[in-house]
């Protein structure tokens, strides 16, 4: 039985196509997912323009943000039935023996392969699921806002997490792609004054910003940072997909201040870092997420504290795919979901 696929192809750039593929079959401790909504993440994009870093296994099947309702179940599986709704993390084969995996940082296992790059992801109709991957998706969270909830929990962990924001600090964040737009709604969640820094390309974006509450900036950014005592900002997340602008964080941090760099850069810096040594600044890597992480968003998205309809820039039929990479890859709009049913 087939089924249509947005699927990666090859490492050559545009390299992506809709094809029918087998439908999945399921292990002992999988599901078979009926997928009713799937994000569109800058990651896709890159793997479709080819400026990426990782490693994919072509031909793969994209998307790894995702939800929808149980149709199969494994005969290991327990706690779960047909009829349930979901959605799944992103790790879908981990080493559960590796040492991180055994503290519960299985995002952080070296030998961590994720839907969308390393196994097939959720571009189709169904898809394979470990059964460790899910959670429920109460019944009033739609599954357009359900399916964001893994780029939801990367902002958390580079804004809760790998951070240390207190009520009352002035954050920045830099870069207004979905990331960094839902950084910047949970250092708010956490009491932050918050500007969110882009381009004059980026208007359209930073205004979504301001209705989280952010201070929308082009231009000015050393001097809103330093409004307070002349230091510069308590914090700053570096959510940008290039790396000089941990250099533009170096330049507005305060002495003893912090960032949280969850932004992809592929290029060498290029500059020196003894501005972090000399002003004692903490430079921490944030990467992926887990179980914790997953339930607290799914607390928070259903609760209603977190509106990621603001970042939701419209929603396409699978087969409109091209539409969706394009008019999110122009900067038009923030995030595009498709609905594949």
């Amino acid at each position: 039985m087939k089924q249509p696929a947005v699927v990666n192809y090859a490492p050559e750039k545009g390299s992506v196509e809709l094809r029918e593929v087998p439908r999945p079959s399921i292990g002992r401790e999988d599901v078979l997912l009926e997928v009713a909504a799937v994000g569109v993440c800058g990651s896709d994009l890159h793997q479709w323009t080819a400026d990426h870093s990782w490693p994919v296994n072509y031909p793969v099947i994209l998307g790894h943000e995702f939800g929808g309702t149980i149709t199969e179940l494994g005969t290991d599986v327990k706690g779960w039935k047909e009829g349930d709704r979901a959605v799944s993390e992103t790790a879908a084969i981990i080493d559960p023996l590796n040492p991180m995996s055994r503290v519960g940082l299985y995002n952080l296992d070296p030998t961590r392969k994720g839907f969308g790059y390393g196994t097939d992801g959720a571009m189709t109709t169904t898809v394979r699921v470990p059964s460790r991957c899910l959670h429920r998706v109460p019944d009033k969270l739609p599954f357009e806002q359900a399916c964001l909830t893994e780029p939801c929990c990367v902002a958390y962990n580079a804004t809760v997490m790998n951070s240390s924001i207190r009520p009352g600090d002035r954050v920045v964040v830099l870069g207004p792609g979905p990331i960094g737009l839902l950084c910047a709604a949970m250092a708010r969640l956490c009491g932050a004054q918050v500007a969110v820094a882009g381009l004059e390309r980026d208007r359209g974006r930073l205004e979504i910003a301001r209705q989280y509450g952010c201070e929308p900036i082009v231009e000015g950014l050393k001097e809103w940072a330093r409004a307070r005592d002349g230091l510069g900002a308590d914090g700053v997340i570096d959510a940008a997909g290039v790396s000089a602008t941990l250099k533009m964080a170096m330049d507005v941090v305060r002495p003893n201040g912090w960032i949280s760099k969850v932004g992809w850069g592929r290029d060498p810096v290029g500059f020196s870092l003894d501005p972090i040594v000399q002003n004692n600044i903490r430079l921490q890597g944030s990467f992926s997420h887990n179980w914790a992480m997953w339930e607290r968003v799914l607390c928070l998205l259903a609760d209603g504290q977190l509106d990621v309809t603001l970042i939701t820039g419209g929603i396409w039929p699978l087969e409109d795919w091209h539409t969706a990479f394009e008019t999110m890859h122009s900067g038009e709009i923030a995030k595009a979901v498709l609905k594949p049913q």
